[in-house]
């Protein structure tokens, strides 16, 4: 080999020396970047004629393993759907209390159990009289706030629903327009291992809200695939469409075209189901909130309106009411209706006729509600039937409750623990899919960057380097002794 080839050969071997220098270097830095790949150089001999001129840096090779990346994709998205369900169920316990504590739904049918026992004791004293009403009042206030919270849990999810909407389009057009980057690059020979981290980040944030598989297309590029099997990118990105409703109440529902769906290209898509095209994520999770998960604990709550207010009209409870005329508790001033029982619980209150600020007048709580005269005024034979009432066994006209009869505390009760085992099993979900997500993130680090591994092939490079600049260093002595002939 001549002097001239032999400095060529050095040369080249210190530019790739230096290149994979420069990317060792960016590996360890990005060692916990999210959405980063390891960088390799790929290297080979230069051959001119039939004789090896130095080495060839033939590109980048970018090293992700897709079956772990779909595996943690699909894992990623159960997690964040399972804390959506958690975030519902904990607001739902929250806004009836938990059994035993203060200011619970519990609590307030059993305060107003211990009211009517005390003016039981007492017919004669007013303060017994306002305690009654102020107990049935809080109880009546405690079902409608948790009411309340329920509608606002499902405007929330709507609200949410239509900001995933939001971000599934901007990022699909994001992914697309990487395609179509990496593709230009590519053909021009440039190194996109930065434009493929960036599109992969990009996929990584819309995993939670739908899971996805990625395929591999011609010239980097990528398609992308629900795993219900709908094609969300393949060259051109799909749409999706939504429209918020803003303000949601009981009632309104998607089936009866009140609430939006959920659109893709124009054509409906399940939202639920087997059928579901995006179901496992967290778009599906604030569907099943909205449509499901809300409507269900509305039903009971209801259920729960219907049975008080059904206990205190009925006549045995007080003998003094008209014919049809509502009881103690009622549906913004009137009695149940069959027919108008959803939304029952926002509008449950108690009957202004007894309710002086509106009116009313105390003495009907221990005369009955219905009285024409003021009874005696140490007859307690109201409250007694008052609290009979309470306590009786019924079984629940509606609801998601089973047959069995139950008295008013009870059914309290086991409203209330719908909502606590509904968070605990929501919880074991949650948790199992966070585990699940973890153990397919170690198995995506340990194909990561491994800095010891980094180190010890940079030692090999400083030695490859260090050669070739012997080589030079030999070459230019050699050239400087025939100068000097």
């Amino acid at each position: 080999m001549s002097l001239t080839g032999s400095l060529n050969s050095a040369l080249s071997g210190l530019n790739a020396a230096a290149r994979a220098a420069e990317l060792i270097s960016s590996n360890v830095a990005n060692a916990m970047t999210e959405g980063y790949a390891r960088r390799e150089l790929q290297t080979s001999a230069r051959v001119v004629g039939q004789s090896g001129q130095g080495v060839k840096v033939d590109g980048v090779l970018r090293q992700a393993d897709l079956a772990v990346i779909a595996d943690r994709r699909v894992a990623q998205a159960g997690s964040s759907a399972s804390s959506t369900v958690v975030d519902f169920m904990t607001r739902l316990e929250t806004a009836l209390g938990s059994v035993g504590s203060e200011g619970s739904l519990v609590s307030r049918v059993a305060g107003f159990s211990t009211s009517l026992q005390e003016a039981a004791s007492r017919p004669d004293a007013d303060t017994r009289l306002i305690g009654v009403l102020q107990s049935a009042t809080a109880l009546t206030q405690q079902i409608s706030s948790a009411a309340t919270a329920i509608q606002s849990a499902r405007a929330d999810a709507d609200g949410q629903i239509s900001d995933q909407v939001s971000l599934l389009n901007i990022t699909l057009n994001q992914v697309a327009q990487f395609n179509g980057d990496i593709g230009v690059g590519l053909v021009n020979g440039r190194d996109v291992s930065a434009l493929m981290d960036q599109r992969q980040r990009a996929i990584d944030s819309i995993a939670s809200i739908v899971p996805l598989r990625e395929v591999p297309r011609s010239y980097g590029g990528v398609a992308l695939f629900t795993t219900g099997g709908a094609i969300i990118l393949d060259g051109k990105p799909a749409e999706f469409g939504f429209t918020a409703a803003g303000v949601v109440v009981a009632g309104m529902t998607q089936a009866s075209g009140v609430l939006s769906g959920l659109t893709l290209d124009g054509r409906s898509v399940a939202t639920s189901g087997d059928s579901s095209l995006i179901s496992g994520g967290t778009l599906a999770a604030a569907f099943q909130v909205r449509d499901s998960l809300a409507p269900a604990a509305q039903a009971n709550l209801d259920a729960l309106a219907r049975d008080l207010i059904t206990r205190f009209a009925d006549p045995a409870t007080d003998p003094s009411l008209p014919l049809s005329a509502p009881g103690l508790f009622t549906d913004t001033g009137s009695g149940f209706d069959p027919s108008a029982e959803v939304g029952l619980a926002q509008r449950l209150s108690v009957n202004s006729s007894v309710d002086p600020t509106k009116g009313g007048d105390l003495s009907k709580l221990r005369d009955g509600l219905g009285a024409m005269t003021p009874g005696p005024v140490g007859s307690a034979a109201q409250f007694n039937r008052f609290s009979a009432a309470l306590e009786s066994l019924r079984t629940p006209a509606s609801g998601g409750f089973s047959a069995a009869s139950r008295s008013f505390a009870t059914l309290a009760t086991d409203m209330t623990s719908f909502a606590a085992s509904g968070r605990v099993a929501a919880e074991n979900d949650a948790t199992y899919n966070a585990a699940k997500l973890e153990t397919v993130k170690t198995l995506e680090l340990q194909g990561g960057v491994d800095t010891d591994h980094e180190m010890q092939t940079l030692l090999l490079i400083e030695k490859a380097y260090t050669a070739n600049a012997k080589v030079i260093s030999v070459v230019n002595d050699l050239l400087q002794r025939l100068l000097e002939i």
